[in-house]
């Protein structure tokens, strides 16, 4: 009979008539025995339409500590002190005062332990906390379970992973028998929380944490609704989370809604974003109407990926449907596309056809965009002779262009001219990195980068499967450090027969030539390589995600590697994904 009671909410008798406390009593007992099975329970209720929850609990007393208590104000003691005297429990203080069960002070002091433990970040030892207690016949409140499930989520904890998934999936269970014996009030409330936590997740851009939670809401049995789950699909995007992006998707689906057409365009985008260009083209294909921004985002994302050839065959496409006119952002997409390809010559063909086809006149920004072209693949002399016959005054825009792609291809001279330039237009365009020589780095890197960080997804580097893996150059604290680099050792042998080169001018330490090849074989995302090919299926892909540009000479090795391997493999730097197969990457060498 305990362990029934204990799922009750507390009912506060200290502030009920002394009257009351038998209807209290009988009506508690009586919904025990109804669950028990025992009887007819219309025989043994009280006459008493009071409710049980809100007006006693008062669950304001809060469950996930640091979050909601930066929101309400509240510390970690606080939020245990509210707990132990608002929860619902039955306390040892009540039963003591009416003479039901003297052994349950055990049972207050085991709850304060727990809470400790909670409060203390010891998961291990709270959940043993939870199972002394089920072994006493208690069973905890809804609040402490969700801070438990809460604290499951937390990073740095030391659990092992199975015994970690064991305690997430028993604590779940537990919840579902919350739900289907909570009031309804009760249950949103605390359900209202979590929504509330999934928002601050979102909002502080961490994905981690933010997917934990809707599994929490699953075992609440509150989906969350679509236009949270668009949020995450965008954030998964700008954090290129491969596998989290599927997943929501999924969960997309399952709502069974019909999307928009910008809900179809952030999925492209997430998609694009974490190289999965294979289901990006599928979200597109499925789609029931394309607007003409759909063919601008779809042709974007190709060319972001390095697929610039299937960008042109994408605009071709789209100029043999009847009626479709292109804009000049469409033209925008395709001269990038041109410009990644190397193939300027189309390129120029496509922007006189702008003016000449479809009585598109060109912008600045349009301007911005062919000499981007030009400068992308190294022609740096044609970008000049076309900034200098422009029919209007090239803006600041066109020589920061010019100037940063200079640079980019080791042309210091003119990159210095278009410096000169820019100061002249708009000294604030320049920071001290621009004004030094140095290709300047952007708030939106920086905020990308941070925003990766607090994602909880992925680090340094990252094979694309359920588990994430960091590695750092000349790492050798791995358990597998001597297998993987005689792996590496073994393919550099067939890169050798192939034509490589070692790059050794790339190693900066002064050392011998033979230090300088074995530092560049440790590099990290070649052992991210080496690793992927121990623990993926074969012929399978696999991504690599690193959070610098990639040097040039493991750009050559990995095209040769890949296709020694016969593997195709999606590296992802911090400028562009690199699409390697058959001894070729999808930048064409512009790495």
């Amino acid at each position: 009979m305990y362990r029934k009671l204990s799922f009750f909410p507390r009912a506060n008798y200290a502030r009920n008539e002394p009257g009351s406390f038998s209807k209290t009593l009988l009506r508690h007992l009586s919904t025990a025995v109804e669950r028990l099975g025992f009887s007819n329970p219309n025989e043994h209720r009280a006459d008493d339409d009071s409710s049980h929850t809100s007006g006693d609990i008062n669950p304001r007393a809060g469950f996930y500590g640091n979050e909601v208590s930066a929101r309400t104000q509240q510390s970690q003691s606080s939020w245990s002190r509210n707990l132990n005297s608002n929860s619902g429990y039955w306390r040892s203080s009540d039963y003591n005062r009416n003479g039901w069960h003297s052994g349950s002070s055990k049972i207050e002091e085991t709850l304060e332990e727990f809470d400790s433990y909670c409060e203390n970040y010891l998961l291990k030892k709270a959940i043993e906390s939870m199972e002394s207690l089920e072994s006493m016949g208690h069973v905890l409140d809804l609040a402490r379970l969700l801070r438990l499930v809460h604290l499951c989520g937390e990073d740095h904890l030391s659990l092992e992973d199975n015994l970690l998934r064991e305690a997430k999936v028993s604590l779940q269970g537990k919840i579902r028998v919350w739900v289907h014996h909570s009031d309804a009030n009760y249950l949103k409330y605390y359900t209202d929380l979590v929504v509330e936590e999934f928002d601050v997740f979102c909002r502080q851009g961490n994905v981690k944490k933010a997917l934990y939670t809707m599994d929490t809401l699953a075992s609440l049995s509150h989906p969350v609704d679509l236009a949270r789950l668009m949020r995450l699909a965008k954030l998964c995007g700008e954090v290129e989370a491969s596998e989290e992006a599927k997943f929501v998707h999924g969960k997309i689906i399952s709502l069974g809604c019909v999307l928009d057409v910008s809900s179809y365009h952030v999925l492209i985008e997430m998609y694009s974003n974490c190289g999965l260009m294979n289901e990006a083209s599928s979200v597109f294909e499925e789609m029931p109407g394309k607007t003409l921004e759909t063919w601008c985002v779809m042709i974007r994302c190709l060319a972001k990926n390095g697929l610039g050839e299937d960008a042109i065959d994408m605009f071709t496409r789209f100029k043999k449907n009847q009626g479709n006119k292109p804009d000049s952002g469409l033209f925008r997409g395709v001269f990038y596309s041109c410009g990644l390809l190397g193939d300027v010559d189309e390129g120029l063909l496509h922007f006189m056809s702008m003016s000449k086809d479809y009585g598109i006149v060109p912008t600045m920004e349009d301007y911005v965009s062919v000499v981007e072209m030009l400068a992308l693949p190294g022609l740096l002399d044609e970008a000049l002779a076309f900034v200098e016959r422009m029919p209007i005054e090239p803006n600041v825009d066109v020589w920061e262009t010019l100037m940063n792609l200079s640079r980019v291809h080791g042309d210091l001279e003119l990159g210095d001219r278009c410096a000169e330039i820019v100061e002249e237009l708009d000294p604030t365009r320049l920071n001290q990195q621009s004004r030094d020589g140095y290709l300047p780095v952007k708030a939106s890197d920086v905020e990308k980068a941070s925003l990766k960080k607090r994602s909880g997804i992925h680090g340094l580097g990252r094979i694309s499967n359920s588990r994430t893996h960091e590695y750092r150059a000349g790492d050798t604290n791995l358990p597998e450090n001597d297998e993987l680099l005689q792996i590496l050792r073994n393919l550099r042998t067939h890169m050798l027969e192939r034509g490589y080169v070692c790059q050794t001018k790339l190693a900066l330490h002064d050392v011998d030539e033979e230090s300088k090849e074995n530092a560049l074989l440790a590099h990290s995302e070649r052992i991210a390589f080496a690793r992927a090919l121990l623990n993926t299926p074969p012929r399978n892909q696999f991504t690599i995600l690193k959070n610098l540009r990639v040097c040039i000479d493991c750009h050559n090795a990995f095209k040769i590697m890949a296709d020694i391997v016969g593997r195709p493999v999606v590296m992802r730097d911090a400028k562009r994904f690199h699409h390697l197969k058959d001894g070729k990457c999808s930048c064409k060498d512009y790495w």
